[in-house]
């Protein structure tokens, strides 16, 4: 290696493209921003405009409905917490809750509560506190011997809500 040999590696400098320097450059007249008019401009954001015409999602017809007030439910099955107790990320002697999974990091973020779901077997008594549960769910705890406690979820915050 020579000092006279020394460069930068291949794209670590982009070479700027000067615009507005004659047909020559290949960027001269209009700079790269075509005709005249509206997209000639700087800050136009035209989005779904079709030069007046009625626009496609407009003349399309609409179907069903959305409901903005769903609840979103972190879903847990009773193998999923059999799991959870046996990879040693929740303990069984507490209270599984929204917020000891989030602490356990099995889930990302709480949504509107926690509701369980009886597909798989579990073997430990365990206590759980949740919004909702499946028939199932609820036969299989109870057989079990373990507890399941549903509260709405509002009433659930407020109980975890930090004392000022």
């Amino acid at each position: 290696m020579e000092l006279n040999k020394i460069r930068d590696n291949d794209g670590a400098r982009y070479k700027y493209k000067r615009i507005g320097r004659g047909i020559g450059c290949g960027k001269g007249k209009t700079g790269g921003r075509g005709g005249k008019g509206q997209t000639a401009r700087s800050g136009v954001a035209i989005g779904g405009f079709e030069g007046g015409q009625m626009p496609l999602y407009r003349r399309l017809p609409k179907r069903g409905f959305v409901n903005h007030f769903r609840k979103n439910f972190v879903v847990l099955n009773l193998q999923d917490i059999e799991d959870l107790i046996e990879a040693k990320k929740i303990d069984a002697a507490q209270p599984i809750t929204i917020d000891s999974l989030l602490v356990a990091g099995v889930i990302k973020q709480e949504l509107d509560g926690l509701k369980i779901l009886g597909i798989g077997t579990l073997t430990q008594k365990v206590s759980i506190v949740a919004v909702g549960a499946s028939k199932t769910a609820q036969a299989a705890l109870e057989k079990l011997g373990a507890t399941i406690t549903l509260e709405p979820y509002k009433a659930m915050k407020k109980a975890v809500a930090p004392a000022s």
